[in-house]
């Protein structure tokens, strides 16, 4: 039996440690106690980057900087096509500098470098799709509340917008959220993960280099606490956008509430593929594959578990163990890599615990199952692993594991197979394979996911919104809806003429007409 693909590190010249500062007010800025963190290479063991760590001070000052901006109308009170211009200038930059910025997310989150590269240069659709919504919004009039009437609804930006976003896909998302804000007028404070924080400092020296005012666009290196906490409480954010774990979403809905601002989660999956037998078993297979290890399995879209017609179950297995075995696990700095480091050694243990819970609980460990040694590199790795006779009533079949794992489970049919799909508290994305275009239709309709895809996976495009229903988010990323989410409806009601009649009469009115009476 062929044993796993595994590249071993290659020789490179490690850069020197990447210098990150707070962007506050449009000046880099070290913080005010000189607290400094360092980042280590989950692959390389190397520091890659050393930032400022920040606090209350730096996020406080921060709001300031972005409330001033905003009042001032510097950004959000010019024409969209201003607006656009910048935002066009940022997406070229961005293209200009993908492999400085893809080579850093790398060294800091483990992910191969080629996927590294499709994420920052696939940003920069994102820039351009926003730069035609700032200049497409529009509101809506109304004629038709009689001749002296006419109503106008206006689309006004939110205000500050605190960004919070996670090391998975450090730029991507950020990509998702910044554009869409700053195409709306919005002014706002952006804290990266402590993990990943080097490719969010870089956007800012793009941002700066393409003309963005100061104040605009923040950021604040450091920890959730106390700067997540800052961002999300204070009376002077209007927003909150956060991308992360469930539990920590819920933690900022909640430190929200205090102040009633508005809050958007994209939050966590477990996301079924449904494979029925007339499939194309071969495509379907390749795309559960690439699903559960894109980007390690460290992915909320990751494609977790599997629902497979117990008449193909068997052989549909064995043909995904196969291509599992093909998959090239090893040194992110290899462009031949499609799996890299575990993000750290506790997410690592974690991810082994599921792993040992369920095979204690009976089911099977097809393949993998364990930590993973790279010549060269260390154990910071995870085996490519598949785990067959998983009942419901597991943690794995339920809950995210956010690693290399993918879970098979069985139907018979299609109603249950979507009880199965929607048996879990997320409702991210789900995917159905068949050639019949009526189980598709049924099962998109049945399904309780903010996305879900047939005969494919993970296609996506700026054109189309992104989110969870259930515990797996609120609101809307991308799209016009993403858009929408930044933005606040105001009603102008105008009265054309003096045509109002008067509601209370004058004293020399009410007396004649009790004359009158």
């Amino acid at each position: 039996m062929k044993e796993m693909t595994i590249n071993a590190a290659v020789p490179v010249d490690m850069p020197p440690p990447f210098e990150g500062r707070h962007l506050i007010d449009g000046a880099w800025k070290a913080s005010a106690d000189g607290a400094m963190f360092e980042r280590m290479s989950p692959s390389h063991g190397v520091v890659v980057s050393r930032s400022a760590l920040g606090g209350v001070p730096e996020a406080q000052a921060a709001i300031g900087a972005a409330k001033r901006a905003f009042a001032a109308g510097a950004w959000s009170r010019i024409s969209g096509q201003q607006r656009a211009g910048i935002l066009l200038r940022v997406a070229e930059l961005i293209e200009s500098n993908v492999e400085r910025i893809a080579l850093l997310e790398t060294l800091e989150s483990g992910k191969p470098i080629s996927q590294s590269r499709g994420e920052v240069s696939g940003a920069a659709d994102l820039w351009r799709y926003a730069a035609s919504l700032a200049r497409s919004t529009h509101g809506d009039s109304h004629n038709t509340l009689g001749d002296d009437m006419l109503g106008v609804v206006l689309k006004e930006p939110i205000g500050v917008v605190s960004i919070i976003t996670p090391w998975n896909f450090p730029f991507w998302i950020l990509s998702q959220k910044l554009p869409f804000a700053l195409a709306a007028g919005c002014t706002v404070v952006v804290k990266p993960s402590e993990m990943t924080p080097s490719s969010t400092v870089m956007m800012g020296e793009l941002l700066m280099e393409a003309g963005l005012p100061a104040g605009v666009c923040n950021i604040v290196l450091g920890h959730g606490q106390p700067v997540g906490s800052t961002l999300s409480t204070h009376e002077d954010v209007d927003m909150v956008t956060f991308t992360g774990s469930t539990a920590v979403g819920k933690m900022i809905t909640q430190a929200a509430s205090g102040t009633l601002k508005k809050v958007a989660l994209e939050l966590g999956g477990k996301n079924a593929q449904v494979i029925f037998p007339d499939a194309n078993l071969e495509d379907a297979a390749d795309a559960v594959v690439f699903g559960v290890y894109f980007n390690v399995g460290q992915c909320c879209n990751s494609s977790s578990r599997i629902l497979v017609h117990e008449d193909i179950a068997d052989s549909f297995v064995e043909r995904i163990v196969a291509l599992s075995r093909d998959v090239a696990f090893g040194d992110p700095l290899d462009p031949e890599t499609q799996v890299g480091a575990i993000v750290t050694p506790e997410h690592n243990s974690k991810i082994h615990a599921y792993v040992a819970d369920a095979a204690a609980a009976g089911a099977v460990v097809v393949l993998g199952g364990a930590p993973m040694d790279v010549p060269g590199l260390g154990d910071q790795f995870y085996q490519p692993t598949i785990i067959s006779g998983v009942t419901a009533d597991m943690p794995i079949a339920r809950e995210e594991v956010f690693g290399p794992v993918l879970v098979v489970q069985t139907f018979r049919t299609l109603p249950e197979a979507i009880e199965l799909t929607n048996a879990t508290e997320f409702g991210l994305s789900a995917g159905v394979w068949s050639e019949n275009v009526h189980t598709c239709l049924a099962f998109a309709k049945a399904a309780q996911t903010g996305t879900v895809w047939t005969n494919t996976w993970m296609d996506g495009y700026p054109e189309l919104a992104f989110g969870g229903m259930k515990q797996s988010g609120q609101g809307r990323e991308i799209g016009h809806y993403g858009f929408e989410e930044f933005l606040e409806v105001k009603s102008v009601v105008m009265r054309i003429g003096r045509t109002r009649t008067s509601w209370v009469k004058t004293r020399d009115e009410t007396r004649e007409d009790i004359v009158t009476q």
